[in-house]
C-alpha cells in the first residue's frame, strides 16, 4: 500500500508542476491545447473547454501544450502531410502557397492559406492515417500562427509561464516543511519505550511499548546515558527501573551482545521526543531548511561534474522506495519527503539546459537580448544535447537504484 502512496505523492508533485505552467500560461492568454499527467501516449483522456486533458503512459514527468512554442518554419507540413501528398495531389498544390509564405515569412498570408488547406485535407479522401497525420500537422501550424501563440509573447510572459513549473514546487517545499515544523520536529530520543524485539531480554523481562525508564542499576540520565549503561553492563544482569501506570516497576534482565556490532542491548528503542513551532516561525525555519538543502543539492551537482558525486543521483525507483520507506515512519516523515522531492524538481528544472524549463527560460532571455526569434534549428541541436544529459543522469540513478535493492 505504501508503494502506491509514495507513487501518487510523485504524480502529484508532478501535477502542481504542471499547473504551474498551465494556470500561468491561461493567465497571460496563451490558452494551453492539453494538459497530462506523465508523458503521452495517454492511457486516459477527455477534453473541457477545448482543452485536452490526459494521463499519459510514460512516467517521467509531465506535459502542458502551450500553443506555438516555436516560430513556423517552411518544413513544419512536410512531415504531417507526406502520405496525404502521396494520396491525393491536391493536397500538395494547397500546401505549396502555405509553405512559401512561412518560408518568406509572410505569417498573415500563410494563416489565410492554411484555410484553404484545411478544407481540401478535410474533404479529400485519404486514409485514416494520412488524415489524421495531416490533422496534427496543421493544428501544430495553426496554433504556431495564432495570435496567442508562446513564441509571439514577449519575453516577460513566457519567463513567467516557464518559470511558474518550478516555482510551484518550491512553494509546496516551503509549506510542506512549515506544516511539519508545526507537527513537530525531533529533537532527541525520549525515555519512553517504543518497540520491544520479539524474543529479546526485554521481551523476557516484562518491558513494554510506553513504559517511561526511570533508571538502570540505580543510575538515571537521559535516553543517551541510559543506553550506555546497558551497553557497559558486559552482559550482567542489570535492573530497569520503569514508570507504569502511575507507579514505579523494576525489571531485571541480561542484556545479550550483538554479534553485528559488538555491543551489549537488551532489544528495545525509545522513542523520540518532538518540539512543535507556532505558524509564522515554521514558515521561517521552513525557508531556512528550503536555503540548505538549495545548497546542499547545488552541491551536489558540483560534485557530479566532477566525477565524485555519481553515488549521490537516484532515479524515480529510489525516489519512489524513499517516499515509501519514509511512509512507513510515519506522516510528518513522508511529508518531509515529499518536500525535498519537491525542491529538487525545482532546482532540476532550473537548469539551463533544453528541454528543462531553465532552457526554455535561458532561450526566452537570449531572444529578448538579440531581438529576435532564435532558429528552430538551434533550439534542436541544443534540445538533443540536453536530452543526452538527462538520460545519462536518469541512467547512473537507475544504476545506483539497482545496486541500493541489490544491497550492493
Amino acid at each position: 500500500m505504501n508503494i502506491f502512496a509514495a507513487i501518487g505523492g510523485l504524480a502529484f508533485l508532478i501535477l502542481i508542476h504542471e499547473a504551474g505552467h498551465f494556470v500561468t500560461a491561461l493567465a497571460v492568454k496563451m490558452r494551453p491545447r492539453r494538459f497530462y499527467i506523465f508523458f503521452p501516449p495517454a492511457l486516459a483522456k477527455w477534453k473541457r473547454n477545448g482543452i485536452e486533458y490526459g494521463i499519459g503512459s510514460i512516467p517521467l514527468g509531465g506535459y502542458v501544450k502551450i500553443p506555438g512554442m516555436h516560430k513556423p518554419a517552411a518544413g513544419d507540413l512536410d512531415a504531417h502531410l507526406e502520405s496525404a501528398r502521396k494520396e491525393r495531389p491536391s493536397v500538395a498544390e494547397a500546401a505549396a502557397p502555405v509553405e512559401q509564405a512561412l518560408a518568406e515569412e509572410r505569417l498573415e498570408d500563410a494563416r489565410a492559406g492554411m484555410v484553404a488547406l484545411r478544407t481540401t485535407v478535410e474533404s479529400a479522401e485519404l486514409s485514416e492515417g494520412a488524415r489524421k497525420a495531416a490533422g496534427r500537422g496543421l493544428n501544430d501550424v495553426e496554433d504556431a500562427l495564432s495570435p496567442e501563440a508562446y513564441w509571439r509573447a514577449p519575453a516577460w510572459k513566457r519567463i513567467a509561464v516557464i518559470l511558474a513549473g518550478p516555482a510551484a514546487n518550491l512553494v509546496f517545499a516551503i509549506v510542506a516543511l512549515a506544516v511539519v515544523f508545526m507537527l513537530g520536529v525531533p529533537t532527541g530520543a525520549s525515555r519512553t519505550v517504543e518497540e520491544v524485539q520479539p524474543g529479546s531480554p526485554a521481551a523476557a523481562m516484562g518491558l513494554q511499548p510506553g513504559d517511561q525508564v526511570v533508571a538502570v542499576d540505580g543510575a538515571s540520565g537521559e535516553a543517551a546515558d541510559l543506553a550506555e549503561t546497558i551497553r557497559d553492563s558486559e552482559g550482567e544482569p542489570v535492573t530497569v527501573t520503569v514508570e507504569r501506570g502511575g507507579s514505579q516497576v523494576e525489571l531485571e534482565g541480561i542484556p545479550q551482545l550483538d554479534q553485528e556490532d559488538g555491543v551489549y542491548r537488551l532489544g528495545f528503542a525509545f522513542g523520540l521526543e518532538y518540539e512543535s513551532y507556532g505558524p509564522l516561525e515554521s514558515i521561517g525555519l521552513a525557508f531556512e531548511t528550503t536555503w540548505e538543502v538549495t545548497k546542499a543539492i547545488g552541491s551536489s551537482l558540483g560534485r557530479l561534474v566532477t566525477g565524485s558525486g555519481r553515488d549521490e543521483v537516484a532515479s524515480v525507483v529510489g525516489i519512489t522506495a524513499v517516499s515509501s520507506e519514509s511512509l512507513e515512519a510515519g506522516f510528518r516523515y513522508y511529508l518531509q519527503v515529499l518536500a525535498f522531492i519537491s525542491l529538487s524538481l525545482a532546482l532540476l528544472n532550473l537548469l539551463p539546459l533544453l528541454p528543462l524549463d531553465g532552457g526554455h527560460i535561458a532561450f526566452s532571455i537570449a531572444e529578448a537580448v538579440r531581438g529576435r526569434a532564435i532558429p528552430r534549428e538551434a533550439y534542436e541541436r541544443f534540445s538533443m544535447i540536453g536530452i543526452a544529459l538527462v538520460l545519462f543522469l536518469f541512467v547512473i540513478g537507475l544504476s545506483n537504484d539497482i545496486d541500493r535493492l541489490r544491497g550492493g
